[in-house]
């Protein structure tokens, strides 16, 4: 699986790829989580713009999972990683994730963070496995306490919610 930069014209397939990554929380009981819409392209469009998204492609060249992060209290965070279905239980999501690590660790982030459901087995386990660990309250600065209230605002918190670092 090769990872790359994202082109501007695969935005609105990366939309694709969270729509489809998304029937999974129909399984697990949380319809509102399948049903929530995509980053609009403008906004996936920024962080194409701060060079902080990467696609994993197939052999054609086509993206089947996407990363975007941002910097968040002197960390690179994870804003959303989604692995296309078909491409399921293959290390994608893992190998993005170990894209930004080194990603961040080449440009001396001490820490990768990311926001996820805590109790849902393909979130905090998973991310556990990816080597990330639970942020208590005292760890969480000012930037990803935002994250949360924004989080919070859209409804997420309905579920548990956790955040999650991996030092580099």
């Amino acid at each position: 699986m090769r990872i790359r930069r994202v082109n501007i014209d695969e935005l609105p397939l990366l939309q694709d790829i969270e729509r489809a990554a998304g029937h999974c929380f129909r399984e697990v009981g949380m319809p509102e989580i399948a049903e929530d819409d995509p980053l609009p392209v403008s906004e996936l469009a920024r962080y194409l713009g701060n060079e902080l998204a990467w696609v994993a492609v197939d052999s054609a060249d086509v993206p089947v999972a996407y990363l975007i992060a941002e910097h968040v209290d002197g960390n690179l965070h994870v804003e959303q990683v989604s692995v296309h279905p078909d491409q399921a239980r293959r290390a994608v999501g893992r190998a993005l994730l170990n894209h930004v690590a080194e990603h961040a660790a080449a440009g001396g982030v001490p820490a990768v963070t990311l926001t996820t459901f805590a109790d849902v087995p393909w979130n905090a386990p998973y991310y556990t496995r990816c080597g990330f660990r639970l942020l208590d309250d005292s760890g969480i600065g000012p930037g990803l306490r935002e994250i949360r209230r924004q989080e919070a605002a859209h409804g997420l918190d309905r579920w548990p919610r956790t955040c999650m670092i991996r030092d580099l």
